[in-house]
């Protein structure tokens, strides 16, 4: 995946907003709430190298934690949040990588406000 396929599958989320922020990284929020990053280096020293930053389920985070091409996002896991970097992206992974950037847009469009929710139209049983 590279950071155009990213974003355009973000802004395609509900009542999201992107911002570019931290070292030019591409951040997306929903509810003012970050819930992905494309960007802040590939991992591994490359800087040019698509890595995409999200957060997850403490389930997913160990799970994750031990998957090649995964790892605990710097900064983020080092203040003990459950967040992984996704670093090497490829035809076989971005199905997967879609699949939790989802996920993230969820765990935190949960911990808004009920009434940031409604507000938003987010998470509303009919």
């Amino acid at each position: 995946m590279n950071y155009k396929e990213f974003n355009d599958f973000c802004r395609a989320l509900e009542a999201t907003s992107y911002v570019v922020q931290w070292h030019n990284s591409h951040v997306w929020k929903v509810g003012g709430k970050v819930f992905a990053i494309g960007g802040l280096g590939g991992g591994l020293g490359e800087d040019d190298k698509p890595a995409f930053i999200f957060k997850t389920s403490e389930l997913n985070f160990h799970f994750l934690s031990e998957i090649p091409g995964y790892k605990p996002a710097p900064y983020f896991a080092s203040r003990g949040m459950k967040w992984i970097q996704h670093y090497e992206s490829n035809d076989d992974t971005d199905n997967d990588l879609l699949y939790y950037l989802k996920a993230s847009y969820r765990l935190v469009s949960l911990g808004l406000t009920k009434k940031k929710q409604k507000e938003l139209g987010l998470n509303q049983t009919p």
